[in-house]
This record gives C-alpha cells, sequence and structure tokens, in this order.
C-alpha cells in the first residue's frame, strides 16, 4: 500500500508530494555530498512526485558528469530532493524532510565513495511497479 507524503526544506519555501510505501526502504550513502548533508535516500518513480510550491526557491547545483541535478532551496539551504546519476527517470527524496515519518524506515548502507561499482543495484528503484 502506498501513502502521500508531504516534505519541504526548513523554511517551508518548497514544498512536495511523494507517494511511496506504508514502511520506507531508504538508502545511507557514504559519499562525500550525501554524509556533508545527512541525506535519506528513497528513490521513486517521477510520476510519484509532485512539486507544490517553491520551484523558484531552487537552485541547482552539479558536478563530476553534470547528470545528477542537486536541488537546494536558497533561503535555508535545505536539499530536500533531487534527480539522482543513478535514476535520472526518478527523483530521490530526502526522507529526513519529509513532515511525518513513515511508519518503518529501513535503511541500507550504499557505497557511494565506490559509485561507478555500485550504481547499477539503484537502477530499479525510479520504476513503476
Amino acid at each position: 500500500m502506498r501513502v502521500r507524503y508531504r516534505g519541504s526544506c526548513h523554511c517551508g519555501a518548497v514544498v512536495f508530494e511523494v507517494e511511496a510505501p506504508e514502511e520506507v526502504e531508504a538508502d545511507y550513502c557514504n559519499c562525500s555530498i550525501c554524509r556533508k548533508s545527512g541525506y535519506l535516500h528513497l528513490i521513486v518513480p517521477r510520476s510519484r512526485f509532485v512539486l507544490v510550491r517553491g520551484e523558484d526557491a531552487l537552485s541547482t547545483y552539479t558536478f563530476n558528469t553534470g547528470v545528477a541535478q542537486h536541488t537546494f532551496c536558497r533561503t535555508c539551504g535545505v536539499k530536500p530532493f533531487y534527480i539522482p546519476r543513478s535514476n535520472p527517470d526518478g527523483v530521490d527524496v530526502n526522507v529526513n524532510c519529509l513532515d511525518e515519518r513513515p511508519a518503518a524506515v529501513t535503511v541500507t548502507e550504499f557505497d557511494g565513495q565506490n559509485w561507478e561499482l555500485h550504481a547499477h543495484s539503484l537502477a530499479h528503484k525510479s520504476r513503476e511497479g
């Protein structure tokens, strides 16, 4: 069963909704950007994500290949979601930015420091199903 969660940045300028299971499987990545920002990954198909408000409040940061579109609020600096390099057809939501925590969150360690070796293990997460 899927639930519609609402989330936001810290200041509330950016608000989104995401449809995800009641019990969420999230990934903790050890790469430098994820560690430093405290990101907890929930990758969903783009069709299950809606930006409710704040497109004009977002800035985008890219690095390395430029495929990942790291979006963050220009006011408070929080990164509530982004388009991941591993799943450019999906959206990666920061579970820590959901207004209400899912009933259960199972966290899986992801070795993002060795991204090229492990990225394939994330490919299925943005598929409809």
